[in-house]
């Protein structure tokens, strides 16, 4: 007998007999999540604030092989300077943060509705808010976490964003407030000190959002990234009807070996190893299931959650990546969370990664990791 069917019938038999599942020696029933385990890709078409940046766009075909691999989920992580009409030889006025322009907004539009296309479910993501982003490269105003105004503006655009697709099935978007948010010392400096935001701010900026949107439709689909850059659960919007996105980049060492935007120092890293000793620490398993655990524990306790960005850095060798990258994803989806990989096309994805320890697999034209595509599809 297939093991789906060995635990739904063991289950109605437990139920049948007054037994809850745990009661059952030995059968460990994963838990029920609020999520469709959906599994994709982020589409980095508008990460950057300047739309004159040089980045190749998704393509047509793109998502058809997407839709034809068995993926179902894009993440469009976008920054709001990239839809807005502003002078961008100075920096940004908070007056500015509301100069929506209508040109660039279609172009989202026009993204959106070719993934539809090919079935994907969309999340919406402000990758820079008005007032914050993970990353440097662009002089905000104002802080999300500490200014009003910030705030108000914040909820200006995702009230845009949610009158545009009022009427559109929360099984075909959804609406991912921020991208990784921390309380970060200096806006401007990548490598400044980090704190996790005060749950109490969180809440309130959460909260407040999360009912702009819901005024154009009560139904929509709200989506929080974890505390502390994606890390951590958090508990303080546990009763707001809002899911949450964890990360698949621990240990950051592994995700991110010699990534000049993450580390200091790109020259004294240790070697990656899974398992194994790295510097003072033993990398394993068992590590990230504590990792994970928190996050099991809240889809236990009936919130929604998914792992909106995973993968890894073009430096890490390859063997290492997919040995550390199988242990992750079958965490994740052995408790039916889902996954989205950091870029289909680039350093991170399964097409054009620029490793130098991977034989590639002419993909019409594109060069692609064949061994990390059939990991992703097998989970």
């Amino acid at each position: 007998m297939e093991r789906r069917s060995f635990i739904r019938n063991t289950a109605i038999a437990a139920t049948a007999f007054g037994l809850t599942p745990d009661a059952i020696t030995g059968l460990n029933i994963p838990p029920k999540n609020k999520l469709p385990k959906w599994k994709g890709f982020n589409l980095l078409d508008f990460f950057s604030p300047n739309p004159s940046s040089p980045r190749r766009g998704t393509t047509e075909d793109q998502l058809k092989w997407m839709r034809d691999w068995g993926f179902d989920f894009v993440r469009i992580p976008i920054a709001y300077p990239w839809y807005l009409d502003i002078d961008r030889t100075r920096n940004i006025t908070p007056q500015e943060t509301y100069k929506i322009d209508e040109r660039a907004v279609e172009k989202i539009d026009t993204l959106v509705a070719m993934a539809h296309k090919y079935g994907m479910h969309v999340s919406l993501n402000l990758h820079r808010a008005p007032g914050y982003c993970v990353n440097a490269g662009f002089n905000e105003p104002f802080n999300l976490w500490r200014d009003q105004a910030a705030q108000d503006a914040f909820n200006f655009h995702w009230a845009m964003w949610a009158k545009r697709y009022k009427n559109v099935s929360p099984q075909k978007i959804s609406f991912d407030l921020v991208n990784e948010p921390s309380d970060r010392e200096d806006m401007n400096d990548q490598h400044s000190k980090r704190a996790p935001v005060p749950g109490d701010v969180y809440r309130k900026v959460a909260k407040a959002a999360a009912e702009t949107i819901r005024k154009e439709n009560p139904n929509h689909l709200v989506i929080a990234d974890g505390n502390n850059t994606g890390s951590n659960v958090i508990p303080e919007i546990t009763d707001l009807n809002i899911a949450q996105s964890c990360r698949g980049y621990y240990p950051g060492i592994i995700s991110h070996y010699k990534a000049p935007w993450a580390m200091k120092d790109t020259t004294n890293v240790p070697e990656p190893k899974w398992p194994g000793q790295v510097g003072n620490d033993y990398l394993s398993r068992e590590k990230l299931e504590k990792f994970y655990k928190p996050w099991i524990d809240l889809v236990n306790s009936g919130v929604g959650v998914h792992c909106g960005e995973c993968g890894c850095w073009r430096k890490t060798p390859h063997n290492v990546f997919l040995a550390w990258f199988g242990d992750v994803l079958d965490i994740l989806t052995s408790n039916n969370i889902g996954f989205a990989l950091w870029e289909f096309s680039g350093d991170f994805g399964i097409l054009n990664s620029n490793r130098s320890d991977v034989v590639y697999e002419d993909w019409n034209g594109q060069k692609l990791d064949r061994k990390l595509l059939d990991l992703m599809r097998a989970k």
